[in-house]
């Protein structure tokens, strides 16, 4: 599978990314969840302030093939969005691990980051999908 998995980044089984950032951490979704959408159409996210829960939906993707949810990689308290994405939802297609990320989370415990699948884990759980 020719999909891009970035090193620095970590994963979770819904192809969300997490990127810790100095005790936040930044979201998106990854390059096979975008090849597997299509074209993103709209990106419905939550307001600065909201609380999230890990394993939860905290928003929206809609493309030309279906509409998709976001689940929180971590718990916490949303403390950035990325306003771009409501006016160019393609954002995501074109840079899905730059311009296209979605949130910043402020994590209740900045270590559960560390709990979500490393690279490696994510290219083998891809790997499992394709067959």
């Amino acid at each position: 599978m020719s999909v891009h998995v970035p090193d620095d980044l970590r994963y979770t089984h819904d192809h969300e990314w997490a990127k810790p950032e100095g005790g936040k951490v930044r979201i998106g979704i990854t390059a096979f969840a975008v090849e597997q959408l299509g074209d993103i159409t709209l990106v419905e996210l939550p307001k600065v302030g909201t609380k999230v829960e890990a394993g939860k939906t905290f928003g929206t993707v809609e493309s030309v093939k279906t509409l998709s949810d976001l689940f929180a990689p971590v718990a916490g308290t949303i403390v950035e969005v990325n306003e771009a994405l409501s006016s160019n939802p393609e954002l995501v297609n074109e840079g899905a691990y730059d311009k296209g990320w979605m949130v910043i989370i402020e994590p209740s415990d900045p270590k559960s980051v560390e709990s979500l699948m490393d690279p490696a884990a994510y290219r083998k759980h891809l790997e499992a999908e394709a067959h």
